[in-house]
């Protein structure tokens, strides 16, 4: 299956003024949006001394994104019963590698990267959304947000089990025509090169799937 990328997307100072908006604050100094800092917070999830562990910063970076977890949730991927089993998985996700240069075997379903996305939902108050946004945080360059705004606009199934490797093809497709959009459109709207192209993508079309009422 293709992701269903709408034109409006392609049109670069459409998509840069989204960008901006996202990043943008009130005029409280505010963010306009919390999830502008979800990246950035605490220094960012996947900084070295972190990586590979869950911490109280990502759980509160999810929040920005509109995904709160139960306390009891919350202490459960902070301190889990076996405290190296996230560890692990973690570890072997590779926090170097972009989705577009990934291997398939860092996106199939007997990955390191589908194990930690299914015990984090077997986790009771922790459903799809907030393991994958979880991921994100920890993986950012790797592992894509997507939630029913993202996916009503690029036409995705309710249950959407091949996201990771779809949006890679897309990348990967006409000689990285997509890539090279993306990283124009995050240098036009002036957020930081430190915003990966992944969400890139995702703010904007969460952007545009907001204003079109979805």
């Amino acid at each position: 299956m293709t992701l269903k990328i709408p034109s409006a997307l392609w049109d670069r100072e459409y998509a840069a003024d989204l960008l901006r908006r996202y990043w943008s604050s009130r005029s409280d100094g505010t963010p306009a949006y919390t999830g502008s800092h979800f990246e950035r917070l605490g220094g960012g999830g996947d900084r070295r001394e972190v990586r590979n562990c869950f911490t109280a910063e990502d759980v509160v970076a999810v929040a920005t994104l509109s995904v709160t977890l139960p306390a009891r949730a919350a202490l459960q991927v902070l301190q889990p019963h076996d405290p190296h089993h996230f560890t692990r998985l973690l570890s072997a996700v590779p926090a170097e590698t972009e989705l577009a240069d990934a291997e398939e075997e860092h996106l199939a379903e007997d990955s390191p990267a589908w194990l930690l996305w299914r015990a984090l939902r077997e986790v009771k108050g922790i459903g799809p959304v907030g393991a994958g946004k979880l991921l994100a945080r920890k993986r950012p360059h790797l592992l894509p947000v997507h939630d029913k705004v993202v996916k009503q606009v690029f036409a995705r199934p309710a249950s959407d089990l091949t996201f990771w490797s779809d949006m890679r093809t897309e990348l990967r497709s006409d000689k990285g025509a997509l890539v090279s959009h993306l990283e124009e459109l995050r240098d036009l709207a002036g957020i930081g090169r430190d915003i990966s192209v992944l969400r890139v993508l995702d703010v904007a079309a969460w952007m545009h799937g907001k204003g079109a009422g979805y």
